[in-house]
């Protein structure tokens, strides 16, 4: 038999999911909203990696301390892969991953003022390194 309490909690997790739903995916277009840790507006190399060294562990399921090509899967090419893992292993560790995120970032940032404005992630060098970090 269904308690009264089930019933409660039940309808207010589902509440509470449909409130959340449209602010999760309003951050989800909304770079800046999603990794901007200080609330400035912008996004530095350092809240970058940090998110991106989040999503790393996300993305090593069995936690071996590598990405494959299987785990990073819409976010390098095979080629961008190949490129960014210099012993050849055919997987990135959590520096070599984050190297690639520092180069986008850079590549990113055009003016080298250290920030991401929307403008600049909204380039296609922006658009790359997003890729990386969601």
């Amino acid at each position: 038999m269904i308690s009264r309490r089930s019933i409660v909690l039940t309808l207010g997790a589902a509440a509470s999911s449909a409130v959340s739903l449209p602010v999760l995916a309003a951050s989800r277009r909304n770079p800046i909203r999603m990794f901007d840790t200080d609330n400035d507006g912008t996004l530095d190399l350092a809240e970058v990696k940090r998110a991106a060294s989040a999503l790393f562990d996300r993305l090593d399921p069995d936690h071996d301390g590598t990405l494959d090509k299987r785990e990073l899967a819409g976010r390098l090419t095979t080629r961008e892969l190949a490129a960014a893992d210099p012993d050849r292993d055919g997987t990135l560790n959590r520096d070599e991953y984050l190297a690639v995120v520092e180069q986008r970032f850079n590549a990113a940032n055009p003016d080298k003022d250290g920030t991401l404005d929307p403008r600049e992630l909204s380039s296609n060098a922006g658009k790359a390194l997003l890729r990386l970090l969601r």
